[in-house]
């Protein structure tokens, strides 16, 4: 018997998570496979950068994510003369602002950030599926048919999609014989979560930052009685993880003897690559996180990519699945392939500085500027303003037209596409899967257009610089398509809908 689906999934880490939770809230049939026995239960990633806490809120669960973790503690430099120095890692121009609700990122370790995933998950009445492998498959015009395997023997599968979320060494990838090009980057380091005595919780503690061989670092894993400790080891030879071993190497380099590991929850020994695959996608078969690229650690950027990638698919699919065109899935690996490559560069540069002692998380770590300008679905040729096609829609606060305190993160929340209109001469007709919302203004002390949002604090005019009969479309995903004027919508804007949306958005719903 074979199970039909419209999307399988093969690795449940955070792509594939944030991947099932966008299709499931879409109402599209998927499956995701794992094929561990138990979700992992390290903590890996441990960075939530800002533009993935504004993915994690349109997903519904960054509150959630916001009550397990903590920001970023201090660092502690334990200097050789005894003295110590404090930095902050996000420096002190991180500070939120109505157009950027997230300034700095949160620190959560990755397997309680995959546990708020599936609860999520769960919640939208799906689960992953635990030992169970993807063994083999096919694909033809129509489909892919995926031989899947699990402790009841072999199963066949018929989906119209497949997606490989399962990590650096992607069964998927393997298969279709993507090349994955790169390099190793001459460091091998361990990471262990530990519980250990000695050291507050108040700082992540650096030992040797002047040596690139002996540097040692100690984080408070926030949400937890763990520590994660950080240090590169020789590029062969055994590391001794146990608690025991642990405790002789932080002995050795910092030469305190009262830092004791008492147990070990989780520890791995790795080389660092960085490397970037050939293709995202032949066919009816994507690659995404791990599985397109791997990072080294530094700035945090592997976890967020990953979960970047799933948004940026998860909409485009289901849109295919609606009668959009198949072309729209092009755009998957047009947009977010130079993005890994310019992630890649970053924690690259990233690590060169901490073998040199530097460590510091500027504004491109945090990939709030990421955006897609120069990409086919962006549609620069019919109005410039501050903000242009291609651009992250910045959020705003402003005021319900009942009376209600809102932001337009909240109107854009959701699976929808968002036609905003600023003070415009008329209203379109509603289109299937589009939100229309029009913005009137306060012009001497006195509503001068009957808007449903009021921009009552000027916060929309300032992020988005707009003229009155400006129309600003926004994608499912946060970021801007296009922008128009009255005149343009039933030219440029019908032309636009039916490149990117559904049979049924295509027209209107009435």
């Amino acid at each position: 018997m074979v199970r039909d689906m419209e999307i399988l999934i093969s690795g449940a880490g955070a792509a594939g998570l944030a991947l099932a939770i966008d299709l499931a809230r879409r109402g599209v049939d998927f499956m995701l496979i794992e094929q561990n026995d138990t979700p992992f239960h390290g903590s890996r990633g441990k960075g939530i950068q800002p533009r993935t806490l504004e993915v994690f809120e349109d997903l519904g669960l960054v509150d959630r994510l916001a009550a397990l973790g903590d920001p970023y503690p201090p660092m502690r430099h334990h200097l050789s003369d005894g003295t110590m120095e404090e930095s902050l890692l996000t420096g002190e121009e991180a500070i939120a602002s109505p157009a950027e609700p997230y300034a700095a990122p949160l620190m959560l370790p990755q397997f309680a950030t995959e546990a708020a995933m599936r609860e999520r998950l769960a919640e939208l009445g799906h689960r992953p599926y635990f030992g169970t492998r993807l063994a083999g498959f096919e694909q033809d015009d129509d489909g892919v048919s995926a031989r899947i395997a699990d402790a009841d023997g072999e199963h066949h599968f018929r989906a119209r999609f497949l997606v490989g979320t399962d990590g650096g060494r992607s069964f998927v990838r393997h298969a279709l014989e993507i090349g994955f090009p790169g390099e190793t980057l001459g460091v091998r380091a361990l990471v262990a979560d530990v519980r250990l005595t000695g050291l507050d919780r108040l700082a992540w503690h650096r030992f040797q930052f002047g040596s690139q061989a002996s540097q040692l670092m100690i984080c408070p894993l926030a949400g937890t009685d763990l520590f994660q400790l950080q240090a590169p080891v020789a590029l062969d030879g055994e590391v001794d993880l146990s608690a025991a071993g642990l405790t002789a190497l932080i002995g050795e380099r910092t030469e305190r003897s009262d830092i004791v590991v008492h147990s070990v929850s989780w520890s791995s020994v790795y080389a660092m690559n960085a490397r970037l695959a050939d293709r995202y996608r032949i066919g009816r078969v994507f690659l995404a996180g791990d599985a397109a690229h791997i990072h080294p650690p530094t700035g945090g950027q592997g976890l967020n990519t990953s979960v970047q990638d799933a948004y940026n698919l998860g909409w485009k699919l289901a849109a295919v699945l609606g009668g959009a065109p198949h072309a729209l899935l092009d755009t998957y690996e047009e947009e977010r392939r130079p993005i890994a490559a310019t992630m890649l560069g970053l924690s690259t540069r990233l690590l060169d500085e901490a073998k040199q002692g530097v460590i510091r998380r500027d504004r491109e770590a945090r990939q709030i500027d990421i955006g897609y300008r120069s990409m086919s679905l962006s549609w620069n040729d019919a109005v410039e303003r501050k903000v242009r096609a291609g651009d992250r829609a910045p959020d705003a606060p402003c005021l319900g037209r009942a009376g209600q305190p809102t932001r337009l993160f909240t109107v854009f929340g959701g699976p929808h596409w968002t036609l905003l209109g600023y003070e415009p001469k008329r209203r379109p007709a509603p289109r299937t899967g589009v939100r229309t919302v029009t913005i009137g203004d306060f012009i001497d002390d006195r509503i001068d257009v009957r808007g449903d949002l009021l921009d009552d604090h000027g916060y929309i005019g300032e992020a988005y610089g707009l003229e009155p009969g400006d129309w600003v479309l926004v994608r499912p995903d946060g970021y801007i398509a296009a922008l128009f004027t009255d005149d343009d919508l039933d030219t440029k804007f019908l032309r636009y809908c039916e490149g990117v949306m559904s049979r049924d958005a295509q027209r209107s719903a009435v």
